[in-house]
């Protein structure tokens, strides 16, 4: 009779797959991106610099601590900045804008008032120091 001889299983060379995958980890650090926060774009004066300005073309925006707003002492909701702030450029277009808040203002109640000021294209805003 005829010996059949078992064929085994071919096995996979796996000296070398330490070296792909260390290779592929190196490629993929090298050529992924990381995204960074970009933050608040503002251009701001060089240190020192001032300016005088008329008390009539500044407009005072006030937050406190519960996310209220004022403009020039009359409180207005934050969706209602913008239009406010068109309004008050329309009527002078040198106007500027001071906005100043407490130490505990919300963070975000203060991006969203810049905002609002953006949307309004603003382009004269000062950020006076929190009380």
């Amino acid at each position: 009779m005829l010996n059949k001889r078992r064929k085994g299983t071919p096995e996979i060379n796996s000296g070398s797959m330490a070296d792909i995958v260390f290779l592929l980890l190196i490629f993929f650090l090298v050529t992924t991106t990381i995204d960074t926060d970009k933050g608040i774009s503002l251009a701001l004066p060089p240190k020192g610099e001032t300016k005088e300005v008329s008390k009539k073309n500044i407009a005072n925006i006030l937050i406190n601590e519960a996310g209220d707003v004022m403009i020039n002492e009359e409180q207005i909701a934050i969706g209602e900045l913008s239009r406010k702030a068109k309004q008050m450029l329309d009527e002078n277009d040198k106007i500027a804008f001071s906005v100043k808040t407490l130490k505990t203002t919300k963070y975000d109640v203060y991006i969203d008032v810049l905002d609002q000021l953006k949307r309004a294209n603003a382009t004269r805003i000062s950020i006076a120091e929190p009380d």
